[in-house]
């Protein structure tokens, strides 16, 4: 009878479990609803404008944004492989997983900023129109949450070098900044399906 009332109270704790900081999971939640905020004003603007916002989608370049939704989704993927490697001791290959995210979010990035160029070099720029007023914003404010993505990186670098003398408390760590990087990879696919593909 002991061993059954063990077994489901460890049964009870891992049904519980939420990986990461209950505060990260809290940020989460405001963001989402921060970000869903943005996208209601945008949807508005854009069923009161639809003949202002079709054309202006049109200079979008759908390729240029599958490319950095993939790039980002890879980044997730490594980001999940880093704290899979940290709870089983491999901190070596977690930090290696650490520096591949980095890298891909810098092509993100670098790809970003070649897009912008391009609108802003063929007259689309932050007031065009409202649809580039909408569009500079919102992915310039996903663009801020990706470089403060680079300190969360950091950080990961960090506690897995400390993580042989305090596992527990650095996994917690790890999987914390871990959340926060899926979140803004979550809100970049959003971005990508208003922008790029609605029509």
């Amino acid at each position: 009878m002991t061993d059954l009332t063990t077994d489901l109270t460890d049964k009870d704790q891992q049904a519980q479990f939420v990986p990461g900081q209950p505060d990260m999971w809290a940020f989460v939640l405001f963001e989402t609803l921060v970000f869903t905020g943005y996208f209601g004003f945008y949807l508005f603007s854009r069923a009161r404008s639809a003949e202002l916002f079709i054309p202006a989608q049109a200079h979008l370049d759908l390729r240029i944004g599958v490319f950095n939704t993939l790039v980002l989704l890879l980044s997730s993927w490594s980001v999940a492989r880093c704290v899979q490697s940290s709870r089983a001791g491999e901190y070596r290959a977690a930090r290696r997983d650490v520096f591949i995210t980095a890298a891909l979010a810098a092509v993100f990035l670098f790809v970003k900023v070649c897009e912008w160029a391009r609108l802003v070099n063929s007259g689309n720029g932050l007031d065009s129109n409202d649809f580039f007023t909408y569009y500079f914003f919102l992915t310039g404010i996903h663009f801020v949450h990706l470089l403060i993505g680079f300190v969360v990186l950091g950080v990961i670098v960090y506690q897995l070098r400390s993580a042989a003398t305090r596992p527990r408390e650095s996994q917690e760590i790890v999987e914390t900044c871990a959340t926060y990087w899926h979140t803004v990879d979550f809100l970049w696919v959003l971005i990508f399906a208003l922008l790029y593909v609605v029509r």
